[in-house]
């Protein structure tokens, strides 16, 4: 982990090729397999916004009991959401991961049951209990493989996974509608179904192939190995006297809550206009549902470019907090310019700015987050700022269904949402960082440049 009063060592150049061979085998054995587990996470997690397309006439939902039901799943996921992490840390990533998606892949595909406001409630929220602890697991798992000049790309695309499930659930949602009157079901019950069950066999794959640690890699040559496991007790030794080690100091750690605040103006803006998106895109244009996916899938693919980018530079750069408060800048500025537009071409192109902020704040955000922790702390303080951060996974959806119904226009919440984001900014650049933990930052990605340095 990252020291913060001094600058891990940088891997000698007789190791150069060694490192970047064993990365590479690393990043390709590993970061599309986590990828397609939380492309179908996530697809679990949003489909809700297509189904509404149907479902909230079926159920005579109203935009505030939608919203309502649509954050409900991260209630569920926050409350659970340290207590998983701590199981995961203690069984290991296999078998917890394997866990939380087969229970996730069941629950979601029960959603096609739902017949009533109550039973929508219920399942969205155990449908966040069975998620919680795969998003900040899995970062938990990357920081025992990637040393940390290398993380903030690994979370980057690890996370593109988000907006990959955008870009190709949105027209797979499109199209399950169609199936509309198939077998007697609708639309939206296909879609619950279809897009449950690759978690379920997922699940079992999990178990057979994701090894644990580097030692269970079979696919790692003795030398990659040893060269991977030299470097981490490295920056872990450097680390020990200075990072945050214990479950009492994560909780009690004004940076563990600070960057949890951060996370929650984020994550307010992500979700707020994720599971919105067709619904605000159904106002503008009359399309049929698979069209409207093409278009929903828009905003997904320059955020899948986005935070790829961001992520990339910001570990060449050596800079983690610039890129946090910019990419905020970016998102309110997005969300402010869909509030103020009421023409599809504008309005596209107003969701692909704020897509590319909110989600490039995750590659740098989670580089810094995890550098202030190890160990047990590691494990807790993860979770707790994912966990803080996913409230707003309710009051995101929540606060714009509230102003839609209040208002009869998305503009209002969309508003919000913009000066929501920029606080979120304010608050990562009044943050105390010790200036320490920058400058290994600076150290840890070979950043000459005296512009690069904070």
């Amino acid at each position: 982990m990252l020291p913060l009063s001094s600058a891990p060592p940088a891997w000698p150049a007789t190791d150069d090729l060694l490192a970047r061979r064993t990365l590479r085998r690393i990043a390709w054995r590993l970061l599309p397999f986590l990828g397609l587990l939380y492309v179908v996470a996530y697809l679990d997690r949003i489909n809700i916004s297509f189904a509404a397309l149907q479902m909230n006439q079926d159920l005579g939902l109203s935009a505030a009991a939608y919203g309502t039901g649509a954050g409900l799943f991260f209630l569920g996921y926050v409350l659970f959401e340290v207590p998983s992490n701590l199981i995961l840390q203690r069984v290991g990533a296999r078998l917890w991961i394997a866990r939380i998606m087969v229970t996730w892949g069941l629950i979601a595909m029960a959603m096609a049951l739902v017949r009533s406001e109550t039973s929508f409630y219920l399942l969205r929220f155990l449908l966040g209990v069975a998620e919680a602890g795969f998003f900040p697991g899995i970062i938990l798992y990357l920081t025992g493989w990637f040393p940390t000049r290398e993380r903030a790309r690994a979370v980057a695309l690890f996370a593109t996974a988000t907006a990959l499930a955008g870009l190709i659930g949105s027209p797979l949602s499109g199209a399950l509608l169609e199936l509309d009157g198939w077998w007697g079901w609708r639309g939206w019950h296909w879609l619950f179904v279809a897009e449950g069950l690759p978690a379920v066999l997922l699940g079992l794959v999990v178990l057979v192939k994701l090894p644990d640690r580097p030692d269970q890699a079979r696919w790692l040559l003795p030398d990659e190995r040893d060269w991977l496991n030299r470097t981490l007790q490295q920056e872990r030794q450097a680390a020990r006297d200075q990072t945050r080690h214990t479950l009492r100091e994560a909780l009690t750690d004004h940076r563990v809550w600070g960057l949890g605040l951060v996370y929650l103006c984020m994550v307010i803006g992500m979700y707020g206009i994720a599971l919105w998106l067709p619904q605000m895109l159904r106002a503008l244009t009359a399309a049929d549902d698979f069209t409207l996916g093409l278009l929903n899938a828009l905003p997904f693919l320059a955020a899948g470019v986005g935070m790829v980018v961001i992520g990339w530079h910001s570990d060449r750069r050596g800079e983690r907090r610039w890129h946090v408060a910019g990419s905020l800048v970016l998102a309110a500025a997005g969300a402010g310019l869909a509030a103020a537009t009421q023409t599809l071409p504008l309005a596209l192109l107003a969701f692909s700015i704020a897509a590319i902020g909110v989600w490039g704040v995750m590659g740098p955000f989670w580089a810094l987050a995890t550098a202030l922790l190890s160990g047990t702390a590691a494990a807790a303080g993860i979770a707790l700022i994912n966990a803080l951060g996913n409230v707003g996974g309710f009051l995101g959806p929540y606060l714009m269904g509230w102003m839609k119904q209040t208002t009869t226009s998305f503009s209002a919440g969309l508003a919000v949402v913009a000066l929501i984001l920029l606080a979120g900014c304010a608050l990562v650049l009044m943050l105390r960082l010790p200036r320490q933990m920058v400058v290994a930052a600076e150290v840890a990605a070979g950043s000459s440049d005296p512009a690069a340095r904070r």
